[in-house]
């Protein structure tokens, strides 16, 4: 059997190979390190939204659900928005529910960018972002989000916009720095998009899953932006069920309405009883969001104790699942390098933040750690930790 001469991938996916998330994972089972790298919990979510997922297998609730979400679904969502952020949306013609929130920024960018149109973007940016730009043939444009802090720079941020600019991708509570933009920094990008014709597409999954009082603002809510903006979640994140893969868009009836029909030739639909599950979530008392969230505050307050005392310089995420350290501390000089390096000084595996980055150099020391995890891994995980400030001068690279 013969095979073509030319390359099966195209081009504009070369330098895209196996996630980061996967290759890290992999290292962590074959060594036995702990796996502070993929941002997944090692615990359930709520029995009552699992419990429900059950009975709706049980019932038979097994075929293909309607293409846009089951409709106690599409109304728990429109609910969940109406309640938290005081949004009136349509469950008919304004929510469509995806494969996850990685299908519904595909469906996004896929239905409304064509080749040449340019996606400003924040970097470190989760890196699905810029594999569905690049599959649209859209081009990347990024503003750079600076170690400790990650405050938005303005001057970045307008020199990234153009006369060709489509689309606005933002992540907010933000994967991988856990920052939470602020309304201002909102404000600021709301602007711009305006004065660009821009359509904004928020990536808010971690919506929940805020701390120390911090607010997440949902970009749909400022003035005039709810008719420009498509806002997507996921019951991953908000109930500890990755694995469901439900995710869903909100947003204009046009706007859906494109996303629906990339959506439906490439999952058409999936996980019906998943979504019987989520949709009984979205109804649970606050008690249920702020439980997780003050679980997940205090495994961010373990893991940021040890990588401090491990002589780190770390962030204190605001949001998600992750926290940040600069192991320059340690005297490494790549932390691509130090991760593959990480199992055997200390028994932990982290993820190198430069693989989100076009500028590398903005992160080429900081290492991303995960702390969506059970209290006791956390715990044997920093005292693991605690030996690469023990032993600085073993992590030292050649």
């Amino acid at each position: 059997m013969t095979t073509p001469d030319r390359e099966p991938l195209i081009a504009r996916m070369h330098g895209f190979g196996a996630t980061i998330f996967g290759e890290m994972s992999a290292l962590a089972t074959r060594t036995g390190a702990v796996n502070l790298g993929q941002g997944f919990p090692d615990t359930d979510g709520p029995s009552a939204v699992l419990a429900a997922a059950r009975d709706a297998i049980g019932d038979g609730r097994n075929q293909y659900p309607p293409a846009r979400g089951i409709p106690e679904l599409r109304e728990a969502i429109a609910a969940h928005q109406q309640r938290f952020y005081d949004l009136t949306i349509d469950p008919q013609e304004q929510v469509l529910v995806t494969v996850g929130a990685t299908e519904a920024i595909a469906c996004a960018v896929l239905s409304l960018c064509e080749p040449g149109d340019e996606v400003v973007t924040f970097e470190p940016y989760y890196d699905s972002y810029a594999a569905t730009i690049a599959l649209a043939g859209a081009v990347r444009r990024t503003s750079v989000l600076r170690f400790p802090d990650f405050a938005l720079d303005e001057e970045s941020l307008r020199a990234a916009f153009s006369d060709k600019t489509r689309l606005v991708l933002l992540n907010t509570p933000h994967n991988p720095t856990g920052k939470v933009f602020t309304r201002a920094e909102l404000e600021l990008i709301a602007e711009l998009a305006r004065e660009h014709d821009a359509i904004v597409v928020t990536d808010e999954v971690y919506e929940h899953l805020t701390f120390d009082g911090a607010r997440h603002v949902p970009m749909a809510t400022l003035p005039g932006m709810f008719e420009r903006t498509l806002t997507i979640s996921s019951g991953g994140k908000t109930f500890s069920t990755t694995g469901w893969k439900i995710g869903w868009l909100t947003g204009p009836a046009d706007l859906i309405t494109a996303c629906a029909t990339v959506k439906q030739f490439v999952t058409y639909a999936a996980g019906g009883p998943f979504q019987v599950g989520v949709a009984h979530g979205l109804g649970l008392p606050d008690d249920v969001f702020t439980g997780l969230a003050d679980t997940m505050q205090h495994g961010r307050d373990i893991l940021t104790r040890a990588l401090h005392d491990a002589g780190l310089p770390v962030t204190s995420p605001q949001g998600t699942y992750f926290a940040i350290a600069d192991v320059a501390a340690l005297g490494a000089t790549d932390a691509v390098d130090f991760c593959w390096r990480m199992p055997e000084l200390c028994g932990v595996v982290g993820v190198p933040v430069s693989v989100f980055c076009d500028d590398k150099d903005a992160a080429r020391t900081l290492v991303r750690f995960a702390f969506c995890k059970k209290p006791e891994v956390l715990t044997e995980a920093a005292a693991r930790l605690a030996t690469l400030g023990a032993g600085q001068t073993a992590v030292r690279q050649p």
